[in-house]
């Protein structure tokens, strides 16, 4: 067993190796130290090797998702190591034959996918940064829910791009490692840096990689992309194979931000302005956590995506504040919207799972329900005028009346985490199955019949047929009424195992009727797992329309959850244009004035004393002076906080707002200033 587990550990060397053994995975040797330390779990050793002890610690199975979160937090790599046969399968090659095992995946900070590992709100960006030809190439995946994008950067604009995405992995060469010019751009992003070969950066291999990804013989239908981008896009693919074993995930279409799209706001302006997380690294108190009113993690994701990349796209902007109107002007239509938003799960990242064979019923679930709901949503919002971004968004809801119904009728209310417990096709739905299904629970019965026989035979009230998964069925009773059990060669009763408290025995009966129960139950659970593997077939054959539903949903979701903030908040709807106007009139800064409304004991609570900043073409600059505390930097930064508000496609703190676009933002933080409190 030891030498199978160097072996694996030799071919996987950058993470820790969780290696299958039975009921836990196991950690040996420097794995066991690192790995005890990290969690705080005993460490212990198992053998020796080389006369040496061998260090040891184990997680359980059934939890080892809680540890999994808890390394993947501090930055460690894990490879999965799980067995790929059962022990009996493996004595037949020999009676000291070692169960085989694979390593199926390894899990990375840019590569997660569970929810357990994952914010429902947040995206968890894998990213890859590539020079070629002078040039920049950026691209980012989110495994969980298959958005993959790309955007050609000069080199000073590399440090604004990736704290913009806030990756939670970026992969670039050894030779781009070793460069001193970009140790600035890195430094934020040491823990998250994962350093591969140049050879994996070969702009025509990815090229390459990226048309047989999908299925086209060249990729100008998605972009012109550099050859930078196509390096980084190439390299990207390649480490998600890598790490999944060759399992890759529903992956969209690449879509190109081309430069200038998005307002450009360098790393030490978006910490300042506390987009995302205050300056202590915490959501509350930022300008997301007071503006999202998203009822869907979908939608969640998207708004945060939203106020990081506010648009420089005038007609674009617009579409979006029609959206937000059209909520805003119809109370009922929002209200209603909302009823349903709450029901819908996280379409994204059930499709996700299922397409990297880790999911289970309760994914089809949540696919079924939110498809059932686009269904309810549509019917709740069509009317003879709607603005172009929600007529867009129904026609992407498409007709899943088909799929939903099929899973309606296979699927039980109650489900199962994993398929291979069992349990949750619905009776009606497979003849076949509900056969062997009835005859497996009316084996049950027998045991249950069986016990009250026994009770009856050996006179004894507390004797109980129990099973484990080393003995199968066996027949319990305490140690004091052992004596009194008839259990000589001419009863039926044949002794099996003593324990401390208690003696187990069995009978050719019950030893019968096991083997009718497991064959039953054996058979029941791989039809249902063929029933299971047929369901996903169908679903995942339609993947680019759910995703494209689940897109449409999350789209609705911000412009719903904006107009609700408008309503309560008193925001206006801004006017964008392509000139030069910089026209603020009665601006308030969104964040402390919530913070004055909702803590009253603050010093200085009350109204936010809301003010003007009126910039043009002919008056361009603004000289603010005054003494320490004085305001400077809230009015400074409230300014910049209602244009990222008014570009990413929202109504804003204001009575009118009147603005030309911003390319590029900037801005101070004073040294002791911490506006929400």
């Amino acid at each position: 067993m030891m030498a199978q587990y160097l072996t694996i550990k030799r071919d996987n060397p950058d993470g820790l190796l969780f290696y299958r053994m039975g009921d836990f995975y196991e950690l040996f040797f420097e794995d066991a130290v690192i790995a005890a330390a990290a969690l705080d779990i005993t460490l212990t050793k198992r053998g020796k090797h080389l006369g040496e002890d061998i260090s040891m610690c184990g997680v359980p199975v059934h939890a080892h998702e809680n540890y999994l979160s808890r390394l993947i937090k501090q930055g460690f790599k894990v490879a999965v190591c799980e067995q790929t046969e059962d022990p009996a399968e493996a004595k037949k090659r020999g009676a000291k034959s070692v169960v085989r095992r694979e390593v199926v995946r390894t899990i990375t900070p840019g590569t997660l996918t569970e929810d357990t590992l994952l914010d429902s709100k947040r995206n968890n960006f894998l990213a890859a940064l590539a020079e070629a030809q002078g040039s920049f190439g950026l691209a980012w995946l989110d495994m969980s829910t298959g958005d993959l994008q790309m955007q050609p950067l000069s080199e000073h604009s590399v440090a604004a791009a990736l704290a913009r995405l806030d990756p939670g992995e970026v992969l670039i060469s050894d030779r781009m490692a070793s460069r001193e010019d970009l140790a600035d751009a890195f430094q934020p992003w040491q823990d998250q840096l994962s350093t591969l070969p140049a050879s994996r950066f070969d702009s025509t291999n990815g090229d390459l990689r990226l048309q047989a990804m999908f299925e086209v013989k060249t990729l100008d239908a998605f972009g012109p992309f550099s050859r930078a981008e196509l390096s980084a896009g190439g390299a990207l693919l390649d480490y998600v194979e890598l790490t999944q074993q060759g399992q890759l995930p529903r992956i969209a279409p690449p879509k190109r931000l081309s430069e200038g799209a998005v307002m450009e706001i360098d790393a030490a302006t978006r910490r300042n302005l506390e987009l995302t997380q205050t300056l202590n690294g915490e959501r509350k108190g930022s300008l997301l956590s007071i503006i999202d009113q998203t009822l869907t993690g979908a939608g969640g994701r998207l708004l945060a995506a939203h106020i990081s990349a506010p648009l420089t796209q005038s007609a674009v902007i617009n579409q979006r504040l029609d959206m937000v109107q059209h909520f805003y002007d119809d109370h009922n239509v929002r209200e209603n919207l909302s009823g349903f938003l709450k029901q819908v799960p996280d379409i994204e990242r059930a499709l996700s799972r299922l397409t990297l064979a880790r999911g289970g019923p309760r994914d089809l679930a949540a696919i079924r329900v939110g498809l059932a709901l686009t269904a309810d949503i549509r019917s709740c919002l069509e009317s003879a005028q709607l603005p172009d971004g929600i007529e867009t968004a129904l026609d992407d809801f498409g007709a899943h009346g088909e799929l939903v119904l099929t899973l309606s009728e296979a699927l039980e209310p109650e489900l199962p985490l994993y398929a291979r417990d069992g349990g949750f096709i619905a009776e009606g739905y497979a003849p076949a199955f509900d056969e062997l299904r009835s005859l497996r629970d009316e084996s049950r019965r027998l045991i249950a019949g069986l016990q009250d026989k026994y009770v009856q035979a050996a006179g004894i009230q507390n004797l109980k047929i129990k099973h484990n998964n080393v003995l199968g069925y066996f027949i319990e009773v305490s140690a004091r009424h052992a004596e009194t059990m008839p259990a000589g060669p001419e009863d039926i009763f044949i002794h099996r195992q003593t324990m401390k408290n208690a003696v187990r025995y069995t009978t050719v009966e019950l030893g019968e009727l096991e083997g009718k129960i497991a064959s039953a139950a054996d058979k029941a659970l791989a039809i249902e797992l063929e029933l299971y593997d047929e369901l996903v077939q169908q679903t995942t054959a339609q993947a680019e329309e759910i995703a494209l539903a689940a897109s449409a949903l999350a789209r609705l979701d911000v412009a719903s959850a904006l107009a609700g903030l408008a309503v309560d908040q008193r925001y206006c709807r801004p006017s964008i244009d392509d000139s030069l106007s910089f026209n603020i009139i009665g601006g308030r800064h969104p964040v402390v004035e919530m913070a004055l409304a909702k803590d009253p004991g603050l010093e200085g609570a009350g109204s936010f004393v809301a003010n003007d900043c009126y910039l043009q073409d002919t008056s361009q600059l603004w000289l603010l002076t005054g003494p320490n505390m004085a305001g400077k930097s809230t009015f400074l930064r409230q300014n910049a906080l209602i244009t990222v508000l008014a570009q990413m496609g929202s109504y804003v703190p204001a009575e009118s707002v009147q603005l030309g676009v911003v390319d590029r933002l900037f801005s101070r933080v004073g040294a002791a200033d911490d506006l929400a409190r």
